[in-house]
């Protein structure tokens, strides 16, 4: 012992002699071939709002829920590459990056643009924020994109190249094919798949793919995409340096106690080994971050240091820093041949039993109100463009900034705390209230002036009814009793004339309406019942913070036609009685012999059994459909999570346990209401749900306003509300769902086309998320239901479809928010559960007739009519204004299978401009076809100097895009495919734009400007 002794103190006393030296670490290291090489991605995901809001993130306030603050990650970070020309960083979220830019001086500045020319400060996928794949509208994806992409063009003349999808819960084909190859991205990340298809995928060596997310577009819009091996985007176990993580550091002075280089190395090349076993080729990438590291960046890239200087005087393994691009570009230098992905990576569990399918519904209410603002904030720009942007406002940028922020994978998903959701909603709220000004004052110029360019000056102040769908409409509820007249101006900002029924609150019934061009048109008045009464007093009061001083007793329904991309006039006035040409709807329940009543004015009929208050038959007379069909409403109970298996039902999880049908009790079940224009049944389902079903005249499909909340939680338990549609079709398990909004994808039930599925959840399992709609077929008929904001959804059943409308929880689901989802709206200090209001639409064709009408009023849904009221005395408007408008060529509409998304200006003279196929190839007979648009006709009163397309976030040439395409070899060679259809490059002469199915296709267009003053001095 006493010799054990003496020698470690000879030994200790030999390192206190030692002598101390500076170690320069050699972190120049480049890719060696035949070696494992490791590729280092330093990095942070910074959410943009999830436990504390976006601001509180980026200044480190609220830290008491979390220890986090952005500035302080990009404080550090830009020192810490200083101090080494061969670190790196990738920064992924523009909605933080951009804040932190407008605070810096003009030396930091030019220091960061060094770093981002060098190539060490990469900006990658690059939108405003990581956006969700599965609740989020492809406009609004591509929007927020853009948004971020063209601040990075114009800021530092890049332009990202890789897809940066690491945190959402599932992945989507449209992110693949439209917001990853027609960006222009070389290759897409992300981290969330199932865990049982990565388990399979891990063993076959196939977690990085090339994905064909496109049937139509096929190999032309495919993309390297690569899962990581883990299921999450941090380091491997033992290698996190945050100032306060316990893994063991790199301890290299042999004059301190624990040198442990080679233990460190030895777990380096390790971890190194077993990642490399799942992977094609010799390069591996990790993940050296997580959430809101890098705040104090010295600590990891000291490590970093070590670990690369160390490992390759090792020599087993190659160290060094890289980004998801030069990781990319060493994958394909390699010449391998990659497995091929298509469809999409729904629905995503981590787990047995947690299925991430739950968020597709929750928090409905800011779900409805971001797709609501986003079909507004299209119709804004629109008009912001018409009348010319003004830099002094108001503008639509407080509403862009709104919106791009709400596509964030914890924002439109519900999966946030609810101060955070507050948070975006007032944001939204913020940003229309200055579009709404804009809007405005737009409509005022062009209802005011007949001039090309400029606006007259206009006394009209138009209003709008943000809480139409409530009833409350201050302008339309004036008393026109003395003289006065309400003026609707009704615009429409869909590139063809539409057609639609338009309703909104009055106070009397002797009224009259006048179209644009003076005559009368027939109008009807529905009485607004007393739920309605009871909602819209209780949340104006919420909202407003006082009670309606009136409340009104119709609903005026008229039928308006507007030109394409413009507005027209009705002028609502007071009448001695009411006209001959109205009706005043009034309820009945009455019936035929048989028991049944039958509602609907036009083609479509539906019918319902009196004694069971429900629908039963849906009947066609144009099409001769006649087929069986029932709606009711169910609840699941949600799991709570404290049985041997813990997951509950939450925010993110659905887990149900059991379902109960929901039943009248005892209320009047059926309520009719006829009318000229469209017949409605009002049905009391209980207490807490109510349904009103419109058929109208002109309409072959049936819109379901459905109303629900306060859910009862009194017996401590969760429930999850969802409407079954049944049919009798033999559908075979198969079913089929949008993709954003875009593309539609065959489901079968219990199945999946990777793998075979271990069924442990055969209700949450068979969820997929919901933008545009849902339908079901058989050899016969087809049935499809849309929606009005993102659902989750399915075919549990053959022959039905189920819809998830609203949920409240007690539980959360152990996904990090730590809170229940338990939304409540508080009144004078009481507080009661989220009511929900919607709509949804179904309709029944023949098969292989559903997608016109799928399309087309898929797109009325998101870009509904916008309505402006103002006060007139006496009926001289008409006399006195334009009484309508188109910005098209009054001849000229948009094809049928053509869709106009974005139409902006950017500049003075220069218009983004996309427009989008709406049909996939053989989707339909007749329009899924080559489409034309002729752009003179788009813009008659303007001349096109020069029109350049260009990828689909605007941030690049598409001609220099596809030069430096990267063409991926896939296993067993070259597929046979149909022949993509795309368009022709514009002659610059004809001006004629072709478009291929589900092609967009973005230009940017300048005009002449010379051509416009001359214009503008007549």
């Amino acid at each position: 012992m006493a010799i054990g002794v003496l020698f470690f103190l000879s030994v200790f006393a030999g390192f206190l002699c030692a002598d101390s030296e500076y170690i320069a670490y050699n972190t120049s290291q480049r890719i060696v071939p035949g070696k494992i090489n490791v590729h280092l991605v330093p990095h942070t995901h910074d959410d943009v709002g999830w436990l504390k809001t976006v601001d509180q993130y980026y200044v480190g306030s609220n830290n008491s829920i979390q220890v986090a603050c952005v500035q302080n990650v990009l404080d550090s970070l830009i020192p810490a590459l200083l101090a080494d020309k061969n670190r790196k960083f990738i920064y992924v979220e523009q909605a933080f990056f951009q804040r932190w830019w407008r605070d810096q001086s003009e030396a930091v500045q030019s220091i960061v643009k060094q770093l981002i020319s060098s190539g060490q400060l990469e900006l990658i996928n690059g939108g405003m924020c990581m956006h969700d794949e599965a609740t989020t509208h492809y406009i609004d994806m591509i929007d927020q994109t853009t948004l971020g992409h063209r601040f990075i063009k114009q800021e530092f003349g890049v332009t990202p190249r890789i897809g940066w999808q690491i945190d959402p819960f599932g992945h989507s084909a449209v992110q693949a094919y439209l917001l990853g190859a027609e960006v222009g991205f070389d290759s897409l990340f992300f981290a969330r798949i199932d865990y049982q298809d990565r388990s399979k995928r891990s063993n076959e060596k196939s977690l990085e793919f090339v994905w064909q997310g496109s049937k139509t577009l096929g190999s032309s819009a495919q993309i390297f995409a690569g899962a990581f091996h883990a299921g999450n985007y941090e380091p491997p176990s033992g290698f996190y340096f945050e100032i306060n993580d316990d893994s063991p550091i790199v301890q290299d002075d042999i004059n301190l106690f624990d040198y442990n280089v080679q233990e460190r190395v030895n777990d380096f090349v390790a971890a190194a080994i077993v990642q490399a076993n799942k992977t094609r080729t010799n390069h591996i990438m990790w993940t050296m971050g997580t959430d809101f590291k890098y705040q104090y960046a010295h600590t990891w890239f000291r490590q970093m240091d070590k670990l690369i200087h160390y490992v390759n005087k090792d020599g087993r393994v190659n160290a060094l820093y890289s980004t998801p691009s030069i990781y990319t570009d060493a994958k394909y230098a390699t010449n391998e041949s990659w497995p091929i992905k298509t469809d999409d990576f729904f629905p995503y569990a981590d787990r047995a039993n947690a299925y991430w399918t739950g968020y597709f519904t929750s928090r409905p209410a800011i779900k409805r109100y971001v797709r609501m603002l986003s079909g507004y904030y299209l119709a804004a720009k629109q008009l912001e463009f018409f009348v010319g942007r003004n830099n002094l406002g108001p503008k639509t940028d407080t509403l862009a900034d709104a919106l791009a922020i709400a596509q964030h994978h914890d924002a439109v998903t519900g999966t946030e705390k609810q101060h955070v959701a507050n948070d975006y909603a007032k944001r939204l709220s913020m940003g229309y209230e200055e579009a709404k000004e804009l809007v405005a004052s737009s409509l005022a110029c062009l209802a005011n002036s007949k001039l090309i360019t400029g606006c007259g000056k206009s006394t009209a102040k138009l209003e709008q009814c943000p809480l139409l769908n409530i009833s409350y409409c201050p302008p339309s509820e004036a008393d026109l009793s003395h003289g006065k007249s309400l003026v609707v101006i009704i615009y429409n900002s869909l590139g063809w004339k539409r057609e639609d029924v338009v309703r909104i609150p009055v106070i009397g019934e002797s009224i009259t309406v006048k179209d644009s061009n003076g005559r009368e048109i027939e109008f009807q008045l529905l009485p607004i019942v007393n739920t309605s009464v009871n909602i819209r007093n209780y949340h104006v009061k919420a909202y407003l913070g006082k009670y309606p001083s009136d409340t009104p007793k119709y609903w005026l329904a008229f039928s308006a036609s507007v030109p394409a991309l413009g507005f027209s006039t009705y002028i609502v006035s007071s009448a001695k009685r009411t006209g001959a040409s109205s009706t005043i709807s009034t309820p009945s329940s009455f019936g035929d012999e048989n028991g049944t009543i039958e509602v609907g004015q036009g083609n479509l009929k539906l019918i319902y059994s009196i004694d069971e208050g429900k629908l039963t038959q849906y009947v066609n007379t144009r099409s001769l459909v006649k087929a069986p069909l029932e709606q009711s409403f169910s609840f699941y109970t949600g799991y709570n999570g404290t049985d041997k298996d813990p997951q509950a039902s939450g925010a993110y999880v659905f887990r149900p346990n059991g379902t109960f049908p929901i039943k009248s009790n005892g209320q009047v079940p059926l309520t009719v209401f006829r009318g000229q224009l469209l017949d409605e049944v009002h049905q009391q389902v209980n207490q807490w749900i109510y349904q009103i079903t419109r058929v109208y005249k002109g309409k072959e499909h049936a819109e379901v306003e459905f109303t629900v909340g306060p859910i009862p939680v009194d017996d401590g338990i969760g429930k999850e509300i969802v409407t079954q549609i049944k049919t009798t079709m033999k559908t075979n398990k198969t079913f089929y769902t949008d993709s954003n909004g875009r593309d539609f994808i065959r489901r079968i039930r219990d199945y999946r086309t990777d793998w075979d599925l271990q069924v442990n959840q055969p209700v949450a399992g068979n969820y997929y998320p919901i933008n545009l709609g849902i339908y079901i077929q058989d050899n016969m008929t087809e049935l499809s239901v849309l929606v009005d904001r993102s659902v989750g959804g399915s075919s549990i059943v053959d022959g039905e479809i189920e819809l998830m409308l609203h949920r409240r929880l007690l539980h959360d689901d152990s996904r990090g928010v730590a809170e229940s989802l338990d939304e409540k709206i508080c009144l004078l200090d009481e507080c009661r559960g989220l009511v929900i209001q919607g709509n949804y639409y179904l309709r029944i064709d023949p098969l292989g007739e559903g997608a016109k009408w799928r399309r087309s009023a898929g797109q009325e849904i998101y870009s509904p009519f916008l309505l402006a009221f103002t006060e007139q005395d006496g009926d001289n408007w008409i006399g006195s204004h334009p009484s309508s408008f188109s910005g098209m060529d009054p001849s000229y509409t948009l094809p049928d299978n053509v869709a106009m998304i974005t139409l902006q200006e950017i500049e003075s003279g220069k218009v983004l401009l996309r427009l989008a196929h709406l049909y996939e190839i053989g989707e339909d007979k007749d329009l899924s076809v080559m489409a034309t648009v002729d752009l003179k006709k788009l813009f008659p009163d303007k001349k096109i100097s020069k029109v350049t397309e260009m990828n689909l976030s605007a941030n690049q040439e598409r001609a220099e895009m596809e030069k430096k395409r990267l063409v991926w070899k896939v296993e067993d060679g070259p597929k046979q495919e149909p022949k993509v259809l795309r368009g022709e490059p514009i002659d610059p002469v004809k001006l004629v734009m072709q478009l291929g199915p589900m092609e967009i296709r973005t230009f940017i267009v300048d005009f002449d400007q010379n051509f416009l003053s001359q214009m503008h001095d007549l």
